[in-house]
């Protein structure tokens, strides 16, 4: 799999092998992806990142096999896209919910389930099944010969609030998998330390004369990553690879910092996908900030409304209440001008522009130029942009992402 990094609609797992080889492959397949809009237009739900890892990194490291997703039919099928009429015989498959988190006591039934197995929830639905090509029938269904009910409580990502939810859990978790039989990297005498046994560092990362708060959490610093000087940090917290953290940044937990993102200001309670930066002042908490995004000076985010009152957003499943906390949820590929002001609990498509003058809108569709929301952003300047925010890390854009980028655009 490779060094982890931080990196992307609700979705479903299925695990697959050859005579002694197993794989994972995931569907979205009754999972109803529109829930976790925005991020759910760009990835497939096993690649958000809640934690240090992806679901998917999560799954591969539980279960030490390789992963593939099962054809959507749609733009988001890729190259690890497949079949499951491409099944060989005595290959083994273990369909799951991508939704749902591992836990290593249900890591350990998944183990022990054999072709033909289902495996129930706590609420009856099926999380997992086990077959081989018998199992299949000429409409590619999995016939089940035994149903048996897994009662310890499951963690499952429903809509997008539920990442900054569950994102202090997930730290503790990934840090207890990532660090078993590892030892540290040691940290230098100009870094102001509380709670040194709760905090690794690999090899590679530097921390020069930062204040580090492990009492209340664990803080992972993953290689290339840099924290500079003055920086204030606490745990539980997750810094990915090759990611920097400014002078005088102040960040709280439970947050992640995606690879190679930048962070500066103040953090609270939120997640950074990866490639996006928060460069300088300005606060954004209890928010999930996607891929490539980069936020101007000053940007801010309401987290809480002016009456403390729940934060309520309209879905396909109806009106859901996300609490009295939630910030922004951003979607891939969005920027915003200096002292932009976001409101309390809203979503932002992907590849969009926020130029507001005032208080944001609490619902900006995808491709969305200036401050009303309306404004179509033109497909070759989004192109264009994106290329060029790309380069600035050295990085392009892949035929593949072209395609899935004007998929979208032209469906809205």
């Amino acid at each position: 799999m490779g060094r982890f990094l931080f990196s992307r609609p609700i979705r479903i797992l299925i695990i697959f092998t050859t005579v002694g080889k197993k794989y994972i492959i995931f569907t979205e397949e009754f999972c109803q992806p529109a829930l976790l809009y925005p991020f759910s237009l760009t990835r497939q739900i096993q690649d958000l990142r809640i934690g240090i890892l992806t679901i998917r990194e999560k799954w591969e490291r539980y279960l030490p096999w390789s992963s593939f997703d099962k054809v959507l039919d749609n733009y988001k099928d890729h190259s690890r896209s497949v079949q499951l009429n491409q099944i060989k015989k005595g290959d083994t498959w273990f369909l799951l919910h991508a939704t749902i988190l591992p836990t290593p006591s249900l890591v350990n039934r998944i183990k022990k389930m054999q072709p033909g197995d289902c495996l129930l929830g706590e609420q009856g639905g099926p999380i997992v099944y086990c077959f081989t090509q018998q199992q299949l029938d000429a409409n590619q269904q999995i016939q089940i010969k035994r149903t048996t009910a897994f009662t310890k409580p499951i963690s499952q990502v429903k809509y997008p609030w539920d990442l900054t939810r569950m994102n202090a859990i997930a730290i503790q978790e990934d840090f207890l998998l990532l660090t078993k039989g590892r030892r540290t990297a040691r940290l230098s005498k100009t870094n102001r330390v509380w709670g040194a046994k709760n905090i690794f560092i690999e090899k590679g990362a530097k921390v020069e004369g930062a204040f580090i708060n492990a009492t209340e959490g664990p803080v992972y610093i993953a290689a290339g990553a840099e924290i500079m000087e003055g920086a204030l940090i606490r745990g539980p917290l997750a810094i990915g690879e090759g990611a920097c953290i400014k002078m005088g940044a102040k960040i709280y937990g439970a947050t992640t910092i995606g690879p190679y993102c930048t962070a500066g200001g103040e953090i609270k309670n939120s997640i950074f996908f990866g490639n996006s930066n928060k460069a300088h002042d300005g606060y954004i908490g209890d928010a999930v900030i996607g891929e490539w995004c980069n936020l101007g000076a000053g940007t801010t985010n309401s987290n809480i409304k002016n009456n403390a009152g729940s934060i309520r957003f309209a879905t396909p499943d109806g009106e859901v209440d996300a609490g009295i906390k939630c910030g922004v949820m951003m979607g891939d590929y969005v920027r915003t001008s200096i002292n932009s002001s976001i409101n309390t609990g809203t979503l932002i498509g992907p590849c969009s522009v926020l130029l507001e003058p005032g208080l944001s809108p609490k619902l900006i569709p995808a491709f969305s130029w200036g401050h009303d929301g309306i404004t179509k952003y033109k497909w070759s300047k989004v192109l264009e942009d994106i290329k060029r925010w790309k380069a600035l890390k050295k990085r392009t854009v892949s035929s593949w992402e072209e395609n899935m980028l004007k998929a979208i655009y032209t469906a809205k």
